[in-house]
């Protein structure tokens, strides 16, 4: 390992048990980190420390059942005004945040501003994604358990857009 490479190591390191994050390691050069949210309660983090670069993926939510163009036109535009990090498409339409950060630049403000982004970005488009991708699922599911009187707390956020 290069000398960049050993001291953005030795700070992610010190940044992860600083920070009390649910993490594992899960390679030598990479960790597997858990950002807890609200709306998307969690957010899975990977997080590679590269030959030049701290590279950040982050899982958001699977390919959309419905509507795929419109999600990820919406996607696209929101890139437009975001910091550090921007949405992209795995090889199964699953939707991420990614970002890659020169190892100059790692440092625990750095880290914090980035993964704080990261959350951030997650937690305030989840609904909007799950609104516009899986509309008719969450309808039906909404249907099926007010028509059993079935509790349907996790489906609050829709509400609005539900009862029309």
């Amino acid at each position: 390992m290069g000398e960049q490479q050993d001291r953005a190591r030795e700070v992610l390191v010190g940044y992860l048990a600083d920070n009390d994050l649910e993490h594992e390691q899960a390679g030598e050069n990479a960790w597997s980190i858990t950002l807890p949210g609200e709306r998307k309660l969690q957010v899975p983090v990977r997080l590679d420390v590269g030959e030049h670069a701290l590279g950040v993926h982050a899982f958001v939510c699977r390919r959309p059942d419905e509507e795929h163009e419109r999600v990820y036109r919406w996607l696209l535009e929101k890139n437009l005004r975001m910091f550090a990090v921007s949405f992209a498409l795995d090889r199964l339409g699953d939707i991420y945040l990614d970002a890659r950060l020169p190892l100059t630049t790692v440092s625990v403000e750095e880290l914090d501003r980035l993964l704080g982004a990261v959350l951030t970005y997650a937690d305030e488009s989840f609904n909007t994604i799950l609104e516009l991708g899986f509309a008719t699922s969450i309808r039906k599911e909404w249907e099926w358990r007010t028509s059993r009187g079935e509790s349907t707390r996790n489906l609050e956020a829709f509400r609005g857009w539900l009862e029309r």
